[in-house]
């Protein structure tokens, strides 16, 4: 037992699970979207994120993110081994567009959010959320411009030059509330 679930009402699920839970990745998360972790209680951060995957690598359940080189979650996930993919449903809606238009830089996210942190598995999660993907990073790679076959999404989408860093994580863990 952990903090999840004997504090929060969550479930750990087996990895098998995942093959019958009625998650839909295209609605999930670019529609509802999720919060991208990492840290610990000695410092942590998060941000909304509405693109990524998930699937199979390397025979495993996989999850992968992006985030932008200026984005301050993004020094947490390069020093952790872990991070947490948080889904919620649409009562905290509020919350995760505050995460995705503020920085940890500048403000306390929990704060102003009222999302509760909960530290376990060597990172941070949230206590409102309803899925919980423990995930340990297992490869990381900036975006670059030669690897573009449709040079269009440079000019659309970097035209800053701030191109995402893909991070996949093997997830370990699965919480269910």
């Amino acid at each position: 037992m952990n903090i999840l679930t004997e504090k929060y009402g969550f479930r750990e699920a087996e990895l098998s699970e995942l093959y019958d839970m009625p998650f839909n990745p295209f609605k999930k998360i670019d529609k509802e979207w999720f919060l991208v972790t990492a840290g610990n209680e000695d410092g942590w951060n998060t941000m909304t994120a509405s693109w990524g995957f998930t699937g199979i690598m390397w025979g495993k359940p996989t999850f992968t993110t992006v985030i932008r080189p200026q984005r301050f979650t993004r020094g947490f996930v390069d020093k952790a081994d872990t991070f947490t993919a948080c889904f919620f449903d649409e009562s905290e809606r509020k919350a995760l567009a505050f995460c995705g238009a503020n920085s940890g830089r500048d403000c306390d996210k929990a704060a102003e959010t009222g999302l509760t942190p909960v530290f376990t598995d060597d990172t941070t999660a949230f206590a409102q959320a309803k899925l919980v993907l423990v995930c340990e990073k297992a490869y990381v790679q900036p975006m670059k411009d030669e690897c573009y076959l449709n040079r269009s999404f440079i000019d659309a989408f970097y035209p800053n030059g701030d191109q995402h860093i893909q991070y996949i994580g093997v997830i370990k863990k699965v919480y269910i509330k």
